[in-house]
């Protein structure tokens, strides 16, 4: 186990490096107590806050700490119909702060994502002051190709799965290139910088977390 983790700690200072190479902040978490203490240091209270959907924001417990905070939240889980969940995607766009994970990350410090309606993406691009990346090192890969490759055969089926869609991925677990109604594989996006510097800021966990 010791060997398994200088390993990741390895991987982790890679990563680190070559992200703030491409513009890109970047903070390590060893546990979900720092994650909050971290991201309560640097969203200002008052501030508007929004997130896509992800599974490690759930896991964590980011979403109710937001909530439970003193913040002006755009949840569109509290929507109370379509209209309104709608609002709040093109809302979010002129957020403060969003928060988001990604599908996957390479090595060389590219982030790599995938996505149905696209608006997480489109947020992740452009719009938001700052964007707050939580992932956990699961999520980092050794080449851009293989981040291609977790994406379509890991990150996407475990997705369908968890969203209930009819896709031939949620049973034979591996892209078959769907065109149907439930795909959830539209966008995908491949970021290599940050633009501005330090608006997409990475927060990388000591620990698993999402799909």
């Amino acid at each position: 186990m010791k060997i398994y983790a200088s390993f990741i700690n390895n991987r982790i200072k890679i990563l680190e490096k070559n992200l703030r190479k491409r513009g890109f902040g970047f903070f390590f978490a060893s546990t979900t107590e720092e994650l909050h203490i971290h991201i309560k240091e640097i969203i200002e209270e008052n501030s508007i806050v929004s997130w896509g959907g992800s599974v490690t924001l759930e896991e964590t417990g980011i979403k109710e700490l937001l909530r439970n905070g003193n913040y002006n939240i755009l949840d569109r889980e509290q929507a109370e119909s379509p209209e309104e969940i709608e609002e709040i995607y093109h809302k979010a766009l002129s957020a403060d702060f969003y928060l988001m994970s990604t599908s996957a990350i390479s090595l060389d410090g590219q982030l790599v994502n995938i996505d149905g309606r696209g608006n997480r993406l489109a947020a992740l691009i452009y719009g938001p002051r700052k964007v707050i990346i939580i992932t956990g090192y699961n999520k980092i890969t050794s080449t851009l190709e293989e981040a291609m490759a977790r994406l379509k055969n890991t990150a996407a089926p475990l997705n369908a799965i968890r969203l209930h869609k009819k896709t031939p991925c949620t049973k034979e677990t591996i892209c078959r290139d769907c065109l149907g109604q439930d795909s959830i594989c539209s966008h995908t996006v491949i970021t290599r910088r940050s633009v501005p510097e330090g608006r997409i800021h990475i927060v990388m966990l000591g620990e698993e977390s999402g799909l």
